[in-house]
Parts: C-alpha cells; structure tokens; sequence
C-alpha cells in the first residue's frame, strides 16, 4: 500500500522527537523554552486548518510555565512541548470539557500526570480539543491526512496535534477507545496503559472503573520516556526482549466484534506473518466467543457510570447536551444498580479466565480499528476493536505501519498483559521497524491547509 501524495504537502519543519529535544536541552545545545517556542509558532501556522487545540498558553504565559517547571539536573523529558486533552486540569488554563457547561475558569492546579511531566522538565503548551466530555459528540478538529476524515476520538486534538508535528507529546484518555482509535486514524502511536496504573487525580472522569490516561507520541521511543515519568514502575533500561524469534504472540482479529475491511486485514496479517518470518511464534486466537460477552459488560459498566457521573452538570443544564450524549444518559439510568455490580463481578471472573488463557504469550496482535478513518465529521468513528482490553484494563499500544490506498493511516494494536507496561513498550521499540511499511516516513508532511466550510463551523465549532 502506498501514500497519495496529493494529500500531503510541505509545511513548517516539524518539532523533533521528545528524545532529541531533551538531549538538545540537557547538552545546553538548546534554551530550555526554545521548543515551546517552537510549537507555538507551528501551531499557529497549521490550526486555521486543523482545529486540535481548544487553548493556547500565550508567550507570557509560556514563561511562567517555564519558570514553573523550575528545571535542574539532567531531566528527561527538559524543555518538551506536550498538548493536554481538556479534560485533564492544567494550572492557569480552563478545562472546557468540549462542552459549553466547563471552561470558563481556569484550573488552580495540574492534574497528577501533568504535575509529573512537568517535574521531568516538559512544558504544557496548551488544552487540546475532545468529544463532548470525553464521550462521542466531536470536536471541530480534522484528519490531518485528510481534512475531509475524523481524526477519531475522543482524544482527537491531542492525536491530531502529534501527528501534525505540532508537539511530540500529548496526554489523551480512554474509556473505551479513545487513545488507540484517534492514535490509529492519525498515524501516531497510542498508549494506553494498564488501568489504575495511572494516578487519575485531576482529571474529569466519566467511568471512574474504565477511565485510563494515557498519551501519544510520534515513536515507541518517546512512548517509553513519557511512561517512565507517569506510569509507576515504567523505566528506560536495557531491553528484555533481544530478538522476535523470543516471542509468543496471540493473533486475535476478533471480527466476532465486527468486520474488519479490507486493508485494515491485509496489514494485520502482514504484520503477523513478518513475526513469523522473523521467528516470533505466532498463534491464531482469532474465533472466541466471549469477546462479545465482554464488550456487552464494557457497555453497562460505561453507561451506568457515565450517566452519574455527569448527572451534576445534567441537572443543572440538559438542554446543553448533545442528542447522542443524552441518549447515552438515558440508557445509563435504565441500568440497576444490581445489573451494574453483576457486570463488574462477572468482568472480574473474565479476567482472571482471559490472564489464564494466555499466560503462555507474550503479548496479543489485535486490530486497532476497523479501518482507516472514515469520511466526514460528524462521527468520531466506533471502538469496536478497543472496548474488551480497555474492560480488561491490560495495556494497548498503537503501532501505525502502513497507508491505505487513499493515503490515510493503518496500523495494529500490541496488547500487553496486564501490569507490563514496561514489556509492551520493549517489544514495541523491538518491533516496530520491523512492521513498519511506511515509505519516506519522515520526509513527507500533512495536508492541514483545508479550512472548514462555513457551515461546518458554524455547526462544530465549540
């Protein structure tokens, strides 16, 4: 599969990996605030067309971030630019929420995974747009291979904005498929890691048992330095996988959940049959029945669960909510209380069913999408592919590793189990050049010169 280059075009220079800037900035080859300078200057010359930011720090208000950070020693994330999905607090900015209900003061701290960031060196430089509070209703932001496509959801301005280069960093949430779709449809790679491994506080949480932080990146690299800040236990050492043919993989297409087009399948078992050629033992796990016993229970954990959590902000102003968020609510308060605890116990027993039956691998090879993102914006696209392991609540990482025939992104998902964080993203460092198909990829850049119709913005623009 091959790129249209007709929907790619040249644009500003794009910021360097987290990795090369913080060595820039620990070498002193670099000021410590010269990249956040940067990424303000790209995102101004992209956003007309993009649309991934909901808040942008000003210059001032940069320095007092900076001077906050108050940088020393050898960090490892110093002087990195990173977007902030709004839904998570950042001192100084409003958390809208991608609602008109939130956004109009600004937060008086940093949530937990900002904080920590923030103590390794890096510098928020803005709140990147998201779905109506975190859920479906999109944002105005774009596709940025095709300003005609959903950037996927709902942490679409933080995917959005790494795969335009903007910042090599963005901190996303996903509750059933909101890191690694977005992170699919964009071309970048998706982390999520395992549930509650991640300290949640200050972040708006809609289903506070699925809820996961996490963040997107342009390389498995840059992944593995983030999570060696904001995941516990996570750390850059030497790796423990040293070669495929070491590794046992679960192939699971898992089209019980739903079918998988065409190319999305061709690159799948592409990337299953590279493992194999590599020496990796690939075993087919695709046929089982209770992957749709799972995504029913993420269903009633998610709803029940949403529709209390926001019931404060439904009181005071339903008229303020989307018709599919709504809808969404009134299906949460049609689920009993008995009918959600059954949910989560017959979860737990599933659980522990599911780290039995693959004990012996070494990690799933499972799809991240459907496809490649879909035409139009008035969807963020289905988790179709995401929802059993965000239920699971086992680590996923996006690997995007090819182009469909319209020149948008394709890739697969690396499923870990269940508290290897660490291993997942050894082996995805380990196999991602291995997997990678993807011609020229650093040399070509992204169509975001689109602006949205008027009507458009007129409809989507919040």
């Amino acid at each position: 599969m091959g790129t249209k280059h007709d929907l790619l075009r040249p644009a500003p220079t794009r910021l360097p990996d987290a990795r090369t800037i913080s060595q820039l900035v620990n070498s002193g080859q670099a000021p410590f605030g010269e990249f956040a300078q940067q990424s303000r200057a790209r995102i101004a010359e992209l956003e007309p067309g993009l649309h991934a930011w909901s808040f942008m720090s000003t210059a001032s208000a940069s320095k007092t971030a900076i001077a906050h950070t108050l940088p020393t020693g050898n960090l490892p994330l110093a002087g990195v630019p990173f977007g902030v999905k709004d839904v998570i607090d950042v001192t100084g900015m409003p958390t809208g929420c991608g609602t008109p209900l939130h956004g109009h003061s600004e937060a008086p701290y940093d949530a937990v995974c900002v904080a920590l960031l923030r103590r390794a060196g890096a510098i928020p430089v803005g709140k990147t747009v998201t779905a109506e509070f975190a859920y479906a209703f999109p944002g105005p932001t774009r596709n940025p291979w095709n300003s005609g496509h959903t950037p996927g959801g709902s942490s679409s301005g933080s995917a959005a904005a790494v795969a335009s280069g903007s910042v090599p960093l963005a901190l996303g949430t996903q509750t059933g498929g909101s890191i690694i779709r977005p992170a699919a449809y964009c071309g970048v790679v998706g982390f999520k890691p395992t549930l509650k491994r991640v300290n949640a506080g200050g972040i708006k949480l809609l289903s506070p048992t699925l809820d996961t932080p996490g963040f997107f990146s342009r390389t498995v690299e840059d992944a593995s330095l983030a999570a060696s800040v904001i995941v516990p236990g996570c750390s850059v050492a030497a790796p423990k996988f040293l070669a495929p043919r070491n590794l046992y993989v679960a192939a699971m297409r898992c089209e019980a959940l739903g079918p998988l087009q065409a190319e999305a399948k061709k690159v799948f078992e592409s990337a299953a049959r590279t493992l194999q050629q590599a020496g990796a033992s690939v075993s087919d796990l695709s046929h089982d029945h209770e992957f749709q016993t799972l995504s029913r229970l993420h269903g009633i954990v998610m709803k029940y669960e949403m529709a209390r959590s926001l019931l404060p902000e439904w009181s005071a102003s339903p008229s303020a909510f989307s018709p599919v968020l709504a809808a969404l609510l009134k299906q949460g308060w049609e689920i009993s209380d008995e009918e959600h605890q059954r949910a989560l116990a017959l979860a737990d027993e599933l659980k522990l069913k599911w780290q039995d039956k693959l004990k012996d691998y070494d990690c799933v090879l499972t799809p991240s999408a459907e496809g490649p993102a879909p035409a139009g914006l008035s969807s963020t696209g289905q988790s179709t592919f995401n929802r059993v392991w965000t239920l699971l609540g086992w680590p996923a990482l996006h690997l995007p590793l090819d182009y469909s025939n319209t020149g948008l992104p394709l890739g697969v998902q690396l499923v870990g189990k269940h508290g290897q964080d660490f291993s997942l993203l050894q082996m995805g460092a380990l196999l991602h050049p291995l997997l990678d198909k993807r011609p020229s990829k650093d040399s070509v850049e992204i169509n975001t010169t689109t602006r949205l119709p008027q009507k458009i913005q007129a409809n989507q623009g919040r």
